[in-house]
């Protein structure tokens, strides 16, 4: 993203009448926190189609002119984290800068416009047209959709040719989906149609063409290994340490993302021993050998972050005695590297949608915060720090048990 220079912004914050710029004296409150995700998801969305970034400027008033709002540090990383909070869907890509105009500092908040519209804040749909912005009607919403099927999509969004609209679970859809997804106020407007709902959440490729994508099978499908043969995960607890050693549990875990991740879920957890200690404290101690959050924030992101084109490979979880190997086909993608992989602030997202259909449905809170989750969670439980070994073809993840 190429940022604006400040004759460019000095234009922009003074076109009182443009779509493409927002002004907030400050940042403090939860009002104008509310309104600055509207404006960023509303650029995010570019319903005028300009192609082109729209600005928040942070520290000036509704005409232009500076309010003296001081630019800290935990200001700028305030509004960097409305990328990854989770609240809007699918994640923005927006810079900020600290710049100085008019003889003021401000925080300048740069939005691209979204490859995958329509982007949601909230569970509701904001654009903005000329000085207005608001939430979107229907046709409004039309138009969003189609302006995707023009863009080079991720393949969680590719259509799958032989799956059928009756591949989908219409009771996932409406009653697990739906309420999540959009708030409450937008789905009591009953007048768009059962497939403008489903093109609306990206799991058909339009009202017109109503195939099912990639999302729309993993996140709702009543067989997705139907078509994606490899899209589960193969659990085995091996009686030893070595993979020639006895399987005393071995599982096929398939169906759609939220049945598959409670499965599985309960799968570790009925492996999980859990030991009390009423003997060294006054009150009893409770001892996992894994800590839960570590598990569930690695397998989350394994079925995340995984690719589901060109292979027929499963997620593989195996329970060693002494570790847990959680193995995700392939390797490290877009900004991430074998070098950088899992340090702070460094994140891409192969399947941005699955991202966006996990927060939906409860299992992500935020983004890009999964590895620091687990590792702090195995060090508060005296487990040794999680290991990653990383290649062109997979990410393998070791848990080690507790000492």
């Amino acid at each position: 993203m190429k940022p604006y220079t400040d004759d460019q912004l000095l234009v922009l914050l003074n076109d009182i009448e443009s779509d493409r710029v927002e002004r907030k004296q400050s940042f403090r409150n939860e009002e104008t926190r509310k309104k600055a995700r509207q404006a960023v998801c509303a650029f995010a969305n570019d319903l005028p189609n300009s192609n082109l970034p729209g600005v928040l400027f942070i520290g000036a008033h509704d005409d232009g002119t500076v309010s003296n709002e001081q630019i800290t540090d935990r200001l700028l990383q305030s509004l960097a984290d409305m990328k990854t909070d989770g609240n809007i869907l699918p994640m923005p890509v927006l810079s900020v800068e600290k710049r100085v105009l008019n003889g003021s500092e401000m925080a300048v908040v740069t939005v691209m416009p979204s490859d995958l519209p329509p982007v949601k804040y909230d569970g509701r749909i904001w654009i903005r047209t000329g000085p207005r912005r608001a939430i979107a009607n229907e046709q409004e919403e039309r138009i969003l959709n189609e302006k995707r099927r023009h863009k080079n999509l991720p393949f969680d969004l590719c259509s799958i040719p032989t799956a059928k609209l009756t591949d989908l679970s219409r009771t996932i859809f409406e009653n697990e989906y739906l309420p999540r997804a959009f708030a409450a106020d937008v789905l009591e407007d009953n007048n768009r149609s059962y497939a403008e709902r489903l093109a609306s959440c990206k799991m058909i490729v339009s009202p017109t063409d109503q195939t099912p994508t990639v999302l729309g099978l993993l996140a709702i499908g009543k067989s997705p290994q139907d078509f994606l043969p490899g899209a589960y995960i193969q659990f085995l607890r091996i009686d030893g340490t070595e993979l020639v050693d006895p399987v005393i549990d071995e599982a096929t875990i398939g169906g759609a993302v939220v049945e598959m991740l409670r499965r599985m879920e309960e799968k570790l957890r009925a492996h999980n021993r859990t030991a009390v200690n009423i003997e060294s404290n006054a009150t009893h101690e409770i001892n996992q050998a894994y800590p839960v959050d570590a598990l569930q924030q690695i397998l989350y992101n394994a079925v995340f972050h995984r690719t589901y084109e060109g292979t027929n490979a499963p997620i593989r979880v195996y329970w060693f005695n002494d570790r847990i190997e959680i193995s995700s086909p392939g390797g490290p993608y877009g900004n991430v590297t074998s070098e950088n992989f899992g340090q702070p602030g460094i994140t891409d997202y192969r399947n941005p949608n699955i991202g966006v259909a996990l927060k939906t449905f409860g299992f992500i809170q935020a983004f890009g915060r999964g590895i620091a989750i687990a590792q702090r969670a195995m060090e508060r439980n005296g487990n040794p720090r999680i290991e990653f070994i990383t290649s062109q073809s997979a990410v393998v993840c070791t848990l080690r048990r507790r000492a």
